[in-house]
C-alpha cells in the first residue's frame, strides 16, 4: 500500500513522478529494442542459411587425379551414406548473359539434372512462370527473377550466353555464343541468386563448358546441415576414388562469423538501454527516500522495522522495472510477429523503399522470436531493475528518526 501511494503523483512529488515515468519508458524501449532487434538478426541469420545451403551443397566433392566421369555410381555410393538427403552431380560456370535488347551482365550456370533440380525446393517450389516438367530434354534453361527483369525477358524469350571456354581453333580459343529459350522463371528469395543464377541440363552444360562425359563436383545434401563435419569422412570413403571435400561451413565461415559477432554487439549496445533505465530508478528512489524522510521516521517511530521500510522501497522500485519489463515484452513480441507490415505501413507513408532487397538480399524483413533469448531479455531486465533498488533502499532503512525529525 504505502510502495502504492509513493508511485502515484502528486503534486510536491512531481520531480519522483516524472524520473518514474521516464524510467519506466526506458526500461520499456530497452527491452522492446533487444527483442525486436535480436529476432531480425536470428530471422536474418535462418533467411540466409535456409536459402544458401537450400540451393548449395552442404558437402562439395572434388575429384583429385583424374577427371570425374563415373559420376553416376560415385553419386549413388555416396547417396547411400547414412545422414545424406540427396546428392547430385554439378558442372558449373561464369557467363556473360544478354537478353534482346543491348542490356547484359554476369551469370553463374549449374548444369543439374531435372530430377535433382526438382530436389532442390527454394527452386522447384518458387517457380513464379513456367515449369521444370521435361527440364532434361527440353533444351531449355530456368533463371532467377531478377536476372530475367534486368535483362528484359520473358518465359519463352531467348536469353544469349557467353562462355570465355569456348572452341579451339588454329586461331586460339573463341567464346562459345549459344540462345537458349527461358523455359522457367523462379524467385529463391536471396536477391543475390536470383540476379544470377541459371539452370541448364546436365548434358548440355557439359557440351558447353567443355566437360563431355564428365562433371566438376558432386554436391550434397544432408539432414543435419549442422553435423556435417562427422560426415565428410564417411563421404570420402563411400566416394571410392581420390577426392577431397568442402563443408559449406569452410565456405561461408566468415560470413556467418560477422552475423555472429553483429549480433553480439548489438546484443551489448542495447542493453545499455536497460542499464541507463535502472540508473535512472535509482536517482529517481534517492530523491523519494530524501523526500520521505519525515514518513520514514514516523513509521519507525510507531514500531516498523528497518527491514520492512527496506521493503517498501524495495518494491517501489521494482514495480516500475517490472511493468516496464512486462511493456517490453508485449511491445517487442507485437512488433517481431508484425515486423514485415510493420515495414511495409512505414515504407507506404514514406514513400520509399525500407530494406531494399537489392542491398540486403532477401525480398522481406524477416524476424524469428527465440523464446530462450525472450526469457534471458526479461531476466536481465528484472534483474537490473532489482539491483538498482537495492542502494536507496538500505539507505532508507538506515535512517535515524530523531535526526529526521529533529528539525519538524
Amino acid at each position: 500500500m504505502l510502495a502504492g501511494r509513493y508511485l502515484r503523483s502528486r503534486r510536491r512529488d512531481a520531480g519522483v513522478s516524472v524520473i518514474a515515468g521516464f524510467s519506466f519508458v526506458g526500461i520499456m524501449l530497452g527491452v522492446a529494442a533487444l527483442i525486436i532487434v535480436m529476432s531480425v538478426m536470428n530471422g536474418f541469420r535462418g533467411e540466409l542459411l535456409t536459402r544458401i545451403l537450400g540451393v548449395n551443397g552442404h558437402v562439395i566433392m572434388f575429384p583429385i587425379d583424374q577427371p570425374l566421369r563415373d559420376y553416376d555410381e560415385v553419386t549413388k555410393r555416396i547417396a547411400t551414406v547414412p545422414g545424406v538427403d540427396f546428392a547430385m552431380p554439378l558442372v558449373q560456370g561464369q557467363v556473360l548473359a544478354s537478353g534482346a535488347g543491348t542490356s547484359n551482365t554476369g551469370a553463374l550456370v549449374k548444369g543439374v539434372r531435372g530430377a535433382d533440380l526438382d530436389e532442390l525446393a527454394p527452386v522447384s517450389e518458387n517457380i513464379r512462370q513456367g515449369t521444370l516438367a521435361e527440364f532434361d530434354t527440353g533444351g531449355g534453361v530456368a533463371i532467377g527473377i531478377r536476372l530475367a527483369e534486368s535483362l528484359g525477358l520473358r518465359l519463352n524469350d531467348n536469353i544469349t550466353l557467353i562462355s570465355p571456354e569456348g572452341d579451339v581453333t588454329p586461331l586460339g580459343t573463341t567464346p562459345r555464343v549459344k540462345a537458349y529459350p527461358v523455359t522457367a522463371i523462379f524467385e529463391i528469395g536471396l536477391s543475390e541468386y536470383d540476379a544470377a543464377y541459371v539452370y541448364m541440363p546436365l548434358s548440355e552444360a557439359q557440351l558447353f563448358f567443355n566437360q563431355e562425359e564428365q562433371v566438376q563436383s558432386i554436391e550434397m545434401f544432408v539432414d543435419d546441415p549442422d553435423a556435417v563435419r562427422a560426415l565428410q569422412p564417411k563421404v570420402e570413403a563411400a566416394a571410392g576414388r581420390p577426392n577431397y571435400t568442402v563443408t559449406w561451413q569452410d565456405q561461408n565461415a566468415s560470413f556467418f562469423s560477422a552475423l555472429e559477432v553483429e549480433r553480439n554487439v548489438m546484443f551489448i549496445i542495447l542493453t545499455l538501454i536497460i542499464l541507463v533505465a535502472a540508473l535512472n530508478i535509482i536517482s529517481g528512489l534517492f530523491m523519494l527516500v530524501k523526500d520521505k524522510g519525515r514518513d520514514i521516521a514516523i513509521l519507525r517511530t510507531m514500531g516498523a522495522t528497518r527491514g520492512a521500510v527496506m521493503r517498501v522501497f524495495l518494491i517501489t522500485g521494482a514495480s516500475i522495472g517490472l511493468a516496464g519489463t512486462f511493456a517490453g515484452l508485449i511491445l517487442g513480441v507485437l512488433f517481431g510477429l508484425n515486423i514485415e507490415n510493420i515495414r511495409q505501413f512505414f515504407s507506404w507513408l514514406s514513400g520509399t523503399v525500407l530494406f531494399n532487397p537489392e542491398f540486403y538480399f532477401l525480398s522481406r524483413l524477416p524476424a524469428e522470436i527465440d523464446p530462450t533469448e525472450v526469457v534471458l531479455v526479461v531476466a536481465m531486465a528484472v534483474g537490473l531493475s532489482f539491483l538498482a533498488t537495492i542502494l536507496p533502499s538500505w539507505q532508507a532503512s538506515r535512517l535515524d528518526p530523531v535526526e529526521a525529525l529533529r528539525y519538524e
